[in-house]
């Protein structure tokens, strides 16, 4: 039978992909700039992806509640995960989204949001053979019954109870501040451009 270690390495490949996938987004976003003309048309995308952050973070502090501790030991069914089997992977995507929309391009957005999830998606194929090791027919029951990745709302249950690790909490919203730092460092690399210490290959709506 697997062990936990087995989780924590799927868990650092995880971390590995989205490393690599952070690292290609930030060297593509040295040459890309938003191709709308109207700086309010950039300014409202770039409002709106600020706004997709927050919701990103708060959705992986409410995925946290849940799961935070207990990945390896026991399936979870409730609250975001009764509606989507990795609901952290989805907040994850969407935060990836509000920072491609922080370019003032959608199909920054678009793109980032797919590669996100295009890396994510190896890592649950992993996670999943660990999880129906550990835990068998009641996994597979799991999978049968709940979407990977898209969540159905209609099969959503709370929990009257929760018991929640203030660590686990903690670390999940720092994590999530790293969405943050995307903004500061975009609005400078707009400005090196606008300046034309970098040159602008390519311009996206």
């Amino acid at each position: 039978m697997n062990t936990p270690k087995e989780m924590s390495r799927f868990q650092q490949r995880r971390r590995i992909a989205i490393a690599v996938v952070i690292g290609l987004i930030l060297v593509a976003l040295l040459t890309i700039r938003s191709a709308w003309d109207n700086d309010w048309t950039h300014e409202y995308i770039e409002d709106f992806g600020i706004g997709v952050i927050v919701l990103a973070i708060l959705g992986r502090m409410w995925c946290t509640l849940y799961i935070g501790g207990r990945k390896s030991a026991e399936i979870v069914r409730l609250g975001p995960y009764s509606m989507s089997r990795n609901p952290l992977y989805v907040f994850s995507t969407l935060g990836a989204a509000g920072i491609g929309m922080l370019t003032g391009s959608l199909t920054v957005a678009l793109v980032l949001a797919a590669l996100c999830y295009l890396a994510f998606h190896f890592v649950i194929v992993a996670e999943e053979g660990y999880l129906e090791n550990m835990f068998g027919e009641t996994y597979s029951a799991y999978k049968r019954e709940v979407p990977r990745f898209f969540p159905k709302l209609s099969l959503y249950k709370e929990a009257d109870v929760l018991s929640v690790k203030a660590s686990m909490l903690y670390k999940t919203f720092f994590d999530g501040l790293v969405f943050f730092v995307s903004y500061p460092l975009l609005e400078f690399v707009e400005y090196l451009q606008v300046t034309h210490v970098l040159p602008v290959l390519l311009r996206l709506y």
